[in-house]
């Protein structure tokens, strides 16, 4: 979440005008996150979500991601419900952009997961998974691994101001990303961004997920390897072998893993490092002045594509006893 587009009383109250929640008593902008412009509404009859579209999220792409929101609140998963004007609508326009309005979800996201939390995590996601089976929309995963090389084509100078030397490592990354990626594993939707700011908790346990717009058709693996590296590195950029091991035991009391979902973790979690990379790499440059949003560090995730890169066995289950 962040805030890129400014929108007035004035515009707020037009909108609000077309919806049956009241009347606003208070809205302010939300600074985390990065893509889209998110502001908390209140109204004399709840909390909501104003989030209105930046250019990153594809306007065609919104009824399968608001749908998919819809679909798992009615399912029993915790996500948050967007809010349907008289007409039926889910997508409005403001200030030239799409916009959406979602119920407010309680909890509290946590900056430092404990080992608690990462198994927490990894019901919730697990849950999600199951939740999501039957789910009638399809999204192909537009960041997924064919799209790397693509991505990064233009992006080379900016590596190598980053870090010398580092945009021929990230070339042969990608091709042995490509050579050994995992095909024919169980597919589904997945959240692709599942994150501790994009996931509640209460009382210490799992609450509820938020920000599905990266939401997409993928392997389920992939989903559980983009929460690894989420979760389970410290700040000094080590990687908690306990941590994995309790946000995988977290996911599989609800779906356990197949043994091909398993041996593909190590080379998915590489490539689910590269994915944030890129896209981080993407935005070191390129976020708008006087955005209320702060660019975040892409050498956090290059450290994790070195970890990746030099033991993934032993990153990701450690040494045998």
């Amino acid at each position: 979440m962040a805030v890129y587009t400014d929108v007035t009383d004035e515009e707020l109250a037009g909108l609000l005008a077309d919806f049956d929640i009241g009347q606003a008593t208070a809205f302010k902008g939300i600074a985390e996150g990065v893509s889209n412009s998110n502001f908390l509404l209140e109204t004399d009859r709840g909390r909501y979500i104003l989030t209105v579209y930046e250019a990153r999220t594809n306007p065609d792409d919104l009824p399968f991601f608001l749908e998919l929101m819809r679909w798992l609140a009615r399912h029993g998963y915790p996500s948050a419900e967007p809010v349907a004007d008289r007409e039926g609508r889910l997508v409005r326009r403001v200030r030239g952009k799409p916009c959406a309005i979602i119920g407010f979800l309680a909890g509290l996201s946590v900056r430092r997961p404990t080992v608690a939390h990462c198994r927490e995590a990894g019901i919730g996601l697990a849950d999600l998974h199951l939740a999501g089976n039957g789910f009638p929309m399809r999204r192909d995963n537009d960041l997924g691994q064919p799209a790397w090389a693509g991505m990064f084509a233009d992006l080379h100078g900016d590596a190598e101001t980053l870090k010398p030397g580092l945009a021929a490592t990230i070339d042969a990354d990608l091709a042995s990303l490509a050579a050994r990626w995992p095909r024919g594993l169980p597919q589904g939707v997945i959240h692709a961004d599942y994150f501790p700011d994009n996931v509640f908790f209460t009382g210490g346990r799992f609450a509820g997920a938020i920000d599905f717009y990266f939401a997409c058709t993928d392997a389920l693996a992939y989903d559980v390897a983009v929460a690894l590296n989420a979760w389970c590195f410290e700040a000094d950029g080590s990687f908690n072998i306990t941590s994995a091991r309790a946000l995988l035991a977290g996911y599989e009391s609800r779906r356990p893993l197949s043994d091909a979902e398993r041996a593909a973790l190590p080379v998915m979690a590489h490539g689910a490092a590269m994915r944030f990379f890129l896209t981080r790499l993407q935005d070191w440059h390129s976020t708008p002045a006087g955005a209320l949003v702060k660019a975040k560090d892409p050498l956090e995730y290059e450290r994790k594509l070195a970890v990746h890169r030099a033991s993934p066995d032993l990153v990701l289950f450690g040494a045998p006893a």
